[in-house]
């Protein structure tokens, strides 16, 4: 009789989950679907901009999701970090084939000797803190805008973490000085930095420095500074000027409050300014210390000699010896 009656008890329990088991799926699917499109409507309210509570006093404060369009993220990562990768090994890489083809500019008349004034130690010092930080700016700027595209696949997690952090830390710090060469730059050597008409012909026979076919032995007239580099100076001063705004915002968040939209346009124009600047710098660093032989002497002691003067800034040589200003070094 007992056995009988834990038959029947087993059997009924069976009927029992057999029947209510469709009911118990039915709610829980049910409820599924509603937790999901409650999640649907939350996330489309957020796109939609809505709004939330918080302790925070900042401008977008009740902001909780950004809703910038994904594609200029894009752009950074598919266009800007090669385009920083290439700006400064590509330019590097023309500038060794062309010196190569080409040879660098030498003195006709050898060097003379003699010494001629044409930078103060001022001009010398502020020129070096602006391009040692700018320098550093350029390494530490590419592997933090293409390190994780180019340099992380190839190292370990551990250095690569390490490498990042250090070059945040550089980049961070040596944004002041920069920033503090780039205004005295701007400022005390603009006026030598005009354009004149006999820029243009400087421009037609590309300074002089092509040692072969038409262009070669022309030596064109140039002021103070040449043609190529007033074109460098604006677009350091234009960019320059980009790259700190820009930069400025990154750094201090905090003090600006910008809006995350604006903190993405600043990043992108951070990123364009520097290609532009990391290019025309590998140009620069090429001709003063390749190119042009003696032309490097000008930014160590602030003196030239006087065959480069003559032969690669001759209006304004022979401008110092008219007006009684030309100085040679004792």
């Amino acid at each position: 009789m007992n056995n009988l009656f834990k038959r029947f008890s087993v059997i009924l329990a069976l009927v029992v989950a057999t029947v209510f088991a469709p009911v118990s799926m039915a709610h829980d699917d049910a409820t599924d679907h509603t937790h999901a499109a409650t999640e649907g409507q939350v996330w489309a309210q957020l796109k939609a901009g809505a709004t939330g509570e918080t302790t925070s006093h900042g401008q977008f404060h009740n902001q909780p999701i950004n809703t910038y369009d994904l594609r200029v993220l894009e752009l950074r990562s598919d266009l800007l970090a090669p385009a920083l990768m290439a700006a400064l090994f590509g330019m590097i890489i023309i500038f060794v084939l062309f010196i190569k083809v080409n040879g660098i500019s030498k003195l006709h008349g050898g060097f003379s000797g003699k010494m001629v004034y044409r930078w103060s130690k001022f001009d010398v010092s502020i020129h070096w803190l602006g391009a040692i930080p700018c320098l550093l700016l350029i390494l530490t700027g590419l592997t933090l805008l293409a390190g994780r595209f180019f340099f992380q696949p190839y190292i370990g997690e551990g250095f690569w973490a390490a490498l990042v952090y250090g070059a945040k830390q550089v980049h961070d710090i040596m944004a002041i000085p920069f920033m503090i060469g780039w205004a005295l730059m701007t400022v005390l050597w603009a006026k030598n930095q005009l354009p004149k008409l006999y820029d243009l012909k400087w421009m037609m026979v590309v300074g002089g420095y092509i040692n072969f076919g038409p262009f070669k032995g022309k030596h064109p007239d140039a002021g103070f500074a040449n043609a190529g580099e007033k074109l460098w100076f604006w677009a350091f001063a234009v960019f320059g000027l980009v790259i700190s705004a820009s930069g400025m915002l990154l750094l201090f968040p905090n003090l600006f409050e910008p809006s995350r939209t604006l903190s993405l346009i600043a990043l992108i124009l951070h990123s364009v300014s520097a290609i532009i600047i990391t290019a025309f710098s590998i140009v620069h660093i090429f001709m003063a210390t390749v190119m042009s032989e003696g032309g490097m002497e000008c930014m160590v002691s602030g003196y030239c000699d006087e065959n480069w003067a003559s032969q690669h800034h001759n209006l304004w040589f022979d401008e110092i010896k008219e007006n009684g200003t030309l100085k040679y070094k004792d």
